[in-house]
């Protein structure tokens, strides 16, 4: 059997490369479906069958996977249903979110650059957008605010809410809460690859958006895969939770382990050491095997560390830097004393980077003002962290007058001639006749 002490590897060891591949692996089939799965046949058709039924669809697929009837005039949250969650939330659980508020909103102005450049390009927000909330056991208002607050500072005017009704067969009060207090008022009890659908495609009680937003189930994020660039653009492919922490002889193992066991807890969630100093990964072994019998889901936690976590011993830091930029972790944590900003300054792929062993990864996901939602799956390669500036989009402007055109004229028909574009060289000769 498989223990904690199992997911200690270190470079002196045979086969070391193959365990780092083998753990690569792991988390990326964690995050997406492989190829020929058959779910993705299962996926298709309840996204064709939301495109062609609409709301029936919406309505019979939310019975068959969350154990919950709702016509389809249910599916909105009312207006005083909203209000009425807002004004039993506890006021200093309330006056916690409107700090938080109050920082993401802070953040996303100072870091947005949708300023436009008269003559060249012009920013829009997007109209209209669609933001995912998983509805887990336990409410989830962080994610509220990460996708929404980014949306409304790049000045998005309709944002549509969906959760599936896991609460009493309908949304935790918490959440509609911190809906009231942003303002939004089209609150959906659907979720899961049906209620894409619908965003995607428009059904006869939820409007289509432009763009869809935030995490959730794989079978979720299969469908956000599905119908992006169809009708629809995304933010990235969430997959499970990840933290990657690279650490030095001056880290705290205590500390370390604490970090990996936040993610770990996600269940599914991913939590990775990477250091030089193989007396930091022993003692990151042993702090875990202490920590993780303390925690209230401790036999999920403890699931998650073998099968998907890993504390990995190399023989230098440039080492270190060189496979943290092939995992590419959501998070990644930096833990190496006077050291740990000029690492940071060597790392190419990351979703988000948490400097100095004060940064745990909670401080991101409730607080600072960057938003937790983040690219999974090594896919930081390609893909960034959702911010403000995601949800405008550019439009080029180009004005020419009459003396521009007569000087570049020569030079444009050639090139249209070359491609033999003639319709395109003669729309530029009449106009200089």
């Amino acid at each position: 059997m498989t223990t904690i002490d199992d997911i200690l590897m270190s470079y002196e060891r045979d086969g070391f490369l193959d365990d780092l591949g083998e753990l690569r692996a792991k988390i990326l089939n964690a995050a997406y479906w492989p190829e020929g799965d058959e779910r993705h046949g299962s996926l298709a058709n309840i996204i064709n069958s939301v495109k062609s039924e609409g709301d029936s669809a919406v309505a019979r697929f939310t019975k068959d996977y969350d154990s919950v009837d709702l016509s389809a005039d249910e599916f909105l949250v009312t207006a005083g249903e909203i209000e009425k969650a807002h004004s039993e939330v506890d006021d200093e659980l309330m006056g916690s979110l409107r700090k938080a508020i109050d920082n993401v909103r802070r953040y996303q102005t100072e870091i947005f650059t949708g300023k436009s450049i008269a003559g060249k390009i012009k920013y829009t927000p997007i109209k209209r957008v669609g933001v995912c909330i998983p509805g887990a056991s336990a409410p989830l208002p962080s994610t509220v605010i990460m996708t929404a607050v980014p949306a409304q500072v790049a000045g998005v005017k309709e944002i549509a809410l969906i959760s599936p009704p896991r609460y009493n067969n309908s949304i935790h009060p918490v959440i509609l809460a911190l809906c009231y207090e942003l303002g939004i008022t089209e609150v959906y009890r659907v979720g899961g690859a049906q209620a894409v659908a619908a965003l995607a495609y428009g059904t006869e009680h939820i409007q289509k958006v432009n763009k869809i937003v935030g995490p959730g189930s794989t079978w979720l994020q299969m469908a956000k895969r599905h119908v992006f660039g169809v009708t629809v653009d995304i933010d990235s492919i969430a997959g499970p939770s990840e933290v990657l922490v690279i650490a030095d002889k001056t880290a705290n193992p205590a500390w370390v382990a604490a970090d990996m066991l936040s993610q770990a807890e996600h269940a599914p969630g991913s939590a990775i050491v990477f250091t030089d100093s193989k007396e930091i990964g022993e003692q990151v072994i042993e702090e875990l095997k202490k920590q993780v019998k303390q925690l209230d889901r401790a036999e999920d936690t403890e699931k998650c560390l073998v099968e998907f976590s890993g504390v990995a011993v190399f023989e230098d830091m440039d080492t270190v830097v060189e496979w943290a930029n092939a995992f590419a972790a959501e998070h990644l944590q930096i833990q190496c004393g006077d050291d740990s900003n000029a690492i940071a300054d060597r790392i190419e792929n990351a979703g988000a980077i948490f400097i100095g062993p004060y940064t745990p990864v909670a401080v991101g996901d409730y607080w600072a003002g960057p938003s937790h939602t983040l690219p999974t799956g090594m896919s930081a390669k390609f893909f960034s962290a959702l911010s403000s500036n995601d949800f405008v989009k550019s439009t080029s402007i180009i004005q020419y007058d009459k003396q521009m055109l007569s000087r570049d004229s020569a030079d444009i028909v050639r090139l249209a001639k070359t491609e033999g574009l003639d319709a395109h060289a003669r729309s530029v000769e009449i106009r200089c006749e």
